[in-house]
């Protein structure tokens, strides 16, 4: 597997795990699986330019109650109680090849980027059915960029989300969904990374340009999900919307709202005969 595969597959687990709702309930201590995801985006937010990606995978999660790993992601819990988990918070974008990306031509190719952080979840509402419940999630993450050689630090962003998920949408189907939506912000060196031209790329409608740091839009996404004996189903749809990002005016902004989306079908093979109870926020 080549460098761009491995990154599309991390920002694909990241994506889905963000997309796909989940439940306090009785499950599996570890589960085992394969399966295969397809990921429709944009090379970055606000590129005109969107690229389809279609990659098997293996799937793992582990209920542990310190360390766990959920959508092929290990994580670490430092805090819980009834409302409150303190946990890490993964994510990450894509490389883009600036040869195929008519606003970035000539300009340097963008390693995939990932980002690593705290996040804190906030149990808001929680309806006594189970069937629906409401949190917030504040995650703080730092980025890098690599080639898988070397690793560079990019900035940091912070992207408070609120979440409603509810289970049983349609009665008796077993199908469940989740809305989230929230701004986003960075700093200037995160913005610079994406959206930065340095004279030495200036050309006709293509002005210098250097962002700073601060609102960065918006983000809302929808995902839907269901089991079925050994099969998931999950599926998102999501938008960014750049009105008012502070680097809205850069020339390699093209569009104000950037769509992606996706889905995923996991055959889970094999299960925890030990069962826990999945507490789990995020």
């Amino acid at each position: 597997m080549n460098t761009r595969r491995i990154a599309v597959f991390i920002v694909t687990a990241a994506l889905l795990a963000v997309a796909a709702p989940s439940w306090s309930m009785e499950k599996p201590l570890w589960e085992l699986g394969i399966g295969g995801g397809f990921l429709l985006m944009p090379d970055y937010r606000g590129s005109n330019k969107t690229r389809a990606y279609v990659l098997p995978y293996p799937y793992a999660v582990y209920r542990g109650g310190i360390f766990r790993v959920q959508d092929n992601i290990l994580s670490g819990r430092i805090f819980k109680s009834d409302r409150l988990t303190l946990d890490a918070s993964v994510y990450g974008a894509v490389p883009v090849r600036s040869s195929r990306n008519d606003a970035r031509a000539g300009m340097e190719d963008l390693d995939p980027t990932f980002e690593l952080g705290p996040a804190l979840h906030i149990k808001i509402f929680e309806a006594k059915d189970g069937k629906c419940r409401l949190t917030a999630a504040l995650p703080v993450r730092a980025v890098f960029s690599t080639d898988f050689t070397s690793v560079r630090y990019e900035g940091v962003v912070f992207a408070p989300r609120l979440n409603f998920e509810k289970r049983d949408v349609i009665a008796h189907t077993g199908l469940y969904a989740g809305i989230s939506a929230g701004p986003m912000f960075a700093d200037s060196g995160y913005h610079s990374y994406f959206y930065e031209v340095e004279p030495l790329y200036a050309r006709i409608g293509r002005s210098v340009y250097s962002p700073g740091g601060g609102y960065s839009g918006s983000t809302m996404t929808v995902g839907l999900g269901k089991s079925y004996r050994q099969l998931l189903f999950n599926t998102f749809i999501s938008a960014d919307f750049l009105h008012g990002a502070v680097f809205e005016d850069s020339p390699l902004v093209k569009r104000k709202i950037s769509w992606m989306g996706g889905f995923s079908i996991t055959w889970v093979f094999l299960k925890s005969k030990t069962m826990v109870h999945d507490d789990s926020l995020n």
